[in-house]
């Protein structure tokens, strides 16, 4: 079917926080990796993903952090065969490298 599989991108804090919620996933951090006081690297614990190695924060938290790095939400509501998908990633566009 159209439009499985395919990757958007946003920057919409409800539709970051709805695409989470939807799948179970709750706002985390990989322990570690802070900086000062700022949170490290962001991801979501999904259920029964191995979350041990995350660490839960708040919405609030996590908003903050997104967007002072000002990151983008690459995502997939869908896969190609037309479930669920998991799949997302956070991305900088002003990296190079990224």
């Amino acid at each position: 079917m159209a439009g499985h599989g395919k990757t958007k991108t946003t920057r919409d804090h409800r539709t970051i926080q709805k695409w989470a919620e939807e799948r179970g996933a709750k706002p985390a951090t990989v322990p570690g990796t802070e900086h000062d006081d700022h949170l490290g690297v962001l991801q979501f614990d999904f259920p029964g993903y191995g979350g041990e190695r995350l660490a839960e924060v708040s919405w609030d938290d996590w908003f903050y952090t997104f967007d002072s790095r000002d990151l983008e939400f690459v995502y997939q509501e869908t896969t190609r065969d037309g479930r669920q998908s998991n799949f997302f990633r956070l991305t900088s566009p002003h990296r190079e490298d990224a």
